[in-house]
């Protein structure tokens, strides 16, 4: 499935184009959208729209617009990328935070809004008002009900009857069958790509990586990262977490390479920034 042009912009910045101080020149963006076949009327229209929107400020110095993440965006971009390359739990302490929520038809909104979020940080509704994840997460749910009214909702730590029930509830909260499959899928289409990835360069290692990336990223959102007592054994999200990586990683210095050229000055990427903070 093609990525949407919005999507690949936030890629690039994500990825690369935030550590460029001074922000990045239209055009040089036109250039690495290239890469997607992306025309350049659609890029000045998903800019304008994303500026619109409150993802970038734009500074003009004559004809030139140079764009950059606001912070707000900073911190959400950082928020998705902590969630996409966090590795898969190893253990668990066989406790459950559990929420309970009442909310009439009246609060319909904010009920939507609270199973979204809920789903974001990895719990999975047992029934329509009762949501469930491994380990103490009381203070992430408590935060998530912090602006509703404390009588409607209640956060407890709570335990099964042993491993046997535990796993009977995390079939029931989440479709482990069909992630497993989706994780089944991606190993199939990349299981190649390390090897591949070495005699890419220029475009093609960016336009690869990038792809990769949004192929992947969806994962983590619809996976609730359970600790492998609750996993279906084999769990092809172990496999598809390492190639993933693997890949990611050799094709790193040839698409490094390739955005340093088009915007005239060697970039990082987000990749050698956490290496720099371990």
């Amino acid at each position: 499935m093609p990525v949407k042009p919005r999507s690949l912009v936030l890629d690039l910045f994500g990825e690369y184009l935030r550590f460029v101080d001074e922000g990045i020149q239209l055009g040089h963006l036109i250039t690495l959208l290239e890469a997607f076949d992306i025309a350049p009327p659609t890029v000045r229209v998903t800019m304008s729209r994303l500026r619109r929107e409150g993802w970038f400020t734009v500074q003009r110095t004559g004809r030139e617009s140079r764009y950059q993440l606001t912070d707000s965006m900073l911190e959400v971009l950082d928020e998705g990328r902590e969630r996409i390359f966090a590795a898969p739990p190893q253990d668990w302490s066989g406790q459950w935070t559990l929420v309970i929520y009442q909310l009439s038809e009246n609060d319909r909104h904010d009920r939507d809004q609270l199973r979204k979020a809920l789903a974001w940080h990895g719990f999975g509704p047992l029934s329509t008002s009762t949501w469930l994840t491994p380990d103490d997460r009381r203070a992430t749910a408590r935060g998530l009900l912090a602006d509703l009214d404390a009588k409607h909702a209640e956060v407890l730590i709570c335990s099964s009857d042993g491993v046997e029930h535990d796993r009977s509830l995390a079939q029931q909260c989440w479709d482990l069958a069909s992630l497993g499959e989706e994780y089944d899928q991606f190993v199939a289409d990349h299981r190649d790509l390390p090897k591949k990835a070495s005699r890419l360069q220029g475009a093609e290692a960016l336009a690869a990586r990038t792809h990769l990336i949004a192929r992947y990223r969806h994962f983590p959102f619809r996976d609730p990262q359970l600790p492998p007592q609750l996993t279906p054994d084999p769990w092809p999200g172990y496999d598809a977490y390492q190639l993933f990586h693997e890949a990611h990683a050799v094709l790193g210095p040839a698409a490094r390479a390739y955005v340093s050229d088009v915007i005239g000055h060697e970039v990082t990427d987000a990749e050698m920034a956490d290496r720099r903070h371990v």
